[in-house]
Parts: structure tokens; C-alpha cells; sequence
């Protein structure tokens, strides 16, 4: 039987921490940031965890 192919777009959106869970990059940090805050920006550039809904989905296209 063939092994199963990580999905590629999904591992360089997708990091997986040591406890399992499945962490992604926050949103809005492409451009405009000008006009943002210092703090905002801070807040926003930390990861978050994926949304509980997703995650099924995100570990069948990483293949976990």
C-alpha cells in the first residue's frame, strides 16, 4: 500500500508543538501595518492556536 503524501500547503501554515496541538501564524500582519499600533501588532504577531473546528481536517492533510 502507498504511504500517504503530506499535504504541502498545509505543513508550511501549520507547525505542530510538543504537546500535540496545531499552531498557525496570525492574521492581518501582511500589509497596512503602518497604521497600527505598537501593541497591536505585537499581540498579532504571535502564533495562535487553530480553531478546535479545524483541526481534524489540518492533521488528515498533515497526515498525523
Amino acid at each position: 500500500m502507498p504511504k500517504n503524501k503530506t499535504h504541502s500547503g498545509m505543513k508550511k501554515r501549520v507547525r505542530i508543538t510538543g504537546s500535540g496541538k496545531l499552531m498557525r501564524q496570525g492574521t492581518k500582519m501582511r500589509h497596512n501595518l503602518e497604521k497600527k499600533s505598537s501593541h497591536q501588532t505585537r499581540d498579532m504577531s504571535r502564533d495562535q492556536v487553530l480553531a478546535h473546528s479545524d483541526v481534524r481536517m489540518a492533521k488528515k492533510l498533515l497526515g498525523i
